[in-house]
């Protein structure tokens, strides 16, 4: 006779029947243990109503296999787990709990929408998961955890520059694409944004283009999505419109093999979610990435919930939104969200 669900659920909380790390979830974040998996995948139906978020705890260092499908993010104590497993590392796990407790109960419309974005758009292709990214972008700009962030950040104004924010330069049959507006550290905002995506539809459809590279002037790739500009939108149903029709992402991807990124310095939000859209992403050795929008109230809305996922897949993507941490160059390489470490001047 199977049990009844909450007492499987009971189990997989807590498998050793006293105090655990499982415990310390709570709504709207749950953390459940795993070492447990065959509990963990009878009452998998329990634990998806149980919270909007769910993360798996493998304290043991075992990376279970079969059940990484149950959860959002999957921790390991383990050093150099292999995928969805990311490992907590000198952090430890009470701390990286800690961080991930703190986004969600920050922000948990953005938190829970961020999550079911991934589950869904791991279903999808391409251009489904940045339709998908895109509707719930919008939704959120309307929502009081972004109101809160904004109205906590006065916008500021800045002077602007008449010089193109893209640069392009012709080498043989070589494309080289530039983010020049490194005193906004190549921050992405609709200029920008409608600058790159007319110069990557310029190399999409001129076959005597060989080779694309993406580039940015400064010390840093881009900052990602330029703060001011956010939630300026006064129709959120046309922002939507335009944030699909204008996409670098969806251009990346369609170059396919042709599109190199090369990243210096960090490569913040929007930034990594244009970057992880190539074919090939070259970093420098001392690069970091970071994906900061849950915080904002929000979720990566240039595309990175479709263009991570297909590099790194959709528990690390998570776990890089809600956790707000830096992975640096290495540890990407081993993620597979950079193909090779090289100097990038």
């Amino acid at each position: 006779m199977r049990p009844p669900a909450d007492a499987i659920l009971a189990a997989a909380l807590d498998p050793e029947g006293g105090e655990s790390l499982s415990a310390l979830g709570g709504e709207p974040l749950m953390a459940v243990a795993v070492e447990d998996s065959a509990a963990v995948r009878q009452a998998a139906a329990s634990l998806r109503a149980g919270a909007p978020v769910l993360v798996g705890i493998d304290t043991v260092g075992g990376t279970p296999d079969g059940i990484a499908d149950v959860f959002d993010i999957v921790l390991t104590t383990a050093s150099h787990p292999p995928r969805p497993w990311v490992s907590v590392g000198d952090r430890g796990l009470e701390s990286v709990l800690s961080s991930l407790r703190g986004t969600v109960q920050g922000s948990p419309a953005a938190a829970a929408v961020f999550a079911s974005v991934l589950r869904l758009g791991d279903q999808l292709d391409f251009e489904g998961a940045l339709t998908l990214e895109s509707l719930a972008y919008s939704a959120l700009l309307g929502g009081a955890d972004f109101r809160a962030w904004r109205a906590g950040r006065p916008v500021r104004e800045r002077p602007v520059s008449p010089a193109p924010q893209v640069r392009l330069e012709r080498r043989e049959d070589a494309l080289v694409i530039t983010l020049a507006r490194p005193e906004a550290r190549n921050a992405v905002g609709a200029r920008l944004r409608d600058e790159l995506t007319e110069a990557l539809r310029l190399a999409r459809l001129d076959p005597s283009i060989a080779r694309v590279e993406l580039r940015g002037e400064g010390p840093i790739f881009s900052a990602g999505g330029d703060l001011d500009e956010f939630g300026q939108a006064a129709d959120l149903a046309l922002a939507h419109i335009i944030r699909t029709q204008r996409s670098p992402v969806r251009l990346a991807d369609e170059l396919g093999e042709r599109l190199t990124v090369f990243v210096q310095g960090a490569a913040i939000g929007g930034g990594i979610e244009i970057a992880a859209a190539a074919a090939r992403l070259v970093a420098d050795p001392g690069a970091l990435f970071r994906l900061p929008e849950v915080g904002m109230g929000l979720i990566p809305g240039a595309g990175g919930t479709a263009s991570l996922p297909r590099r790194i897949g959709r528990h690390r993507t998570c776990f890089m939104g809600l956790s707000g941490f830096d992975i640096d160059a290495r540890e990407a390489q081993a993620w597979g969200l950079v193909d090779h470490l090289e100097p990038v001047r």
